[in-house]
């Protein structure tokens, strides 16, 4: 593993244990030439997945900026990191065991208004803000009254 401080390829393991939710491996590194420590993490990837955009561009499933548009929308909200993380974790084992190595880009955005309409309301909204293209406050009002019809439905 290169040392993201100086880009040395020597270093050595120091502790390695699984996460919380034991969806991965924690690794404690340590540089032998500049003596810097950080931390990697190893996964499971069952498949390599390619997203399919609006456009038809393809490019590989990038689990970092899944984590960091989810991360977004729960910013200033009361919701645990390890929540967000499980999150991920199960859109991610979602999408790779749906038997698809090609997924629609509309197809994820679905799944995490999914998992944040469950997670919190506020980041929910957030989300589907910049997922829908909202243009003016009549699409949030719009779009908030039906999150309030929907909750008196129940």
């Amino acid at each position: 593993m290169r040392c993201p401080f100086c880009g040395h390829e020597d270093t050595q393991v120091k502790d390695s244990r699984p996460t919380e939710d034991n969806s991965a491996i924690r690794r404690r590194r340590f540089c032998t030439a500049c003596g810097s420590r950080f931390t990697t993490f190893e996964r499971v990837q069952l498949r390599e997945l390619i997203v399919v955009k609006k456009g038809g561009q393809r490019a590989a499933f990038d689990r970092d900026k899944l984590a960091r548009s989810i991360a977004i929308a729960v910013r200033k909200r009361p919701v645990d990191p390890d929540r967000v993380e499980r999150v991920v974790n199960s859109i991610q084992r979602r999408l790779e065991s749906c038997g698809e190595t090609e997924i629609a880009s509309n197809a994820i955005g679905e799944l995490v208004m999914e998992a944040l309409a469950a997670l919190d309301q506020v980041a929910y909204v957030r989300f589907a803000s910049v997922y829908r293209n909202f243009r003016e406050a009549k699409d949030f009002e719009d779009f908030v009254g039906k999150l309030g019809s929907d909750a008196n439905v129940d």
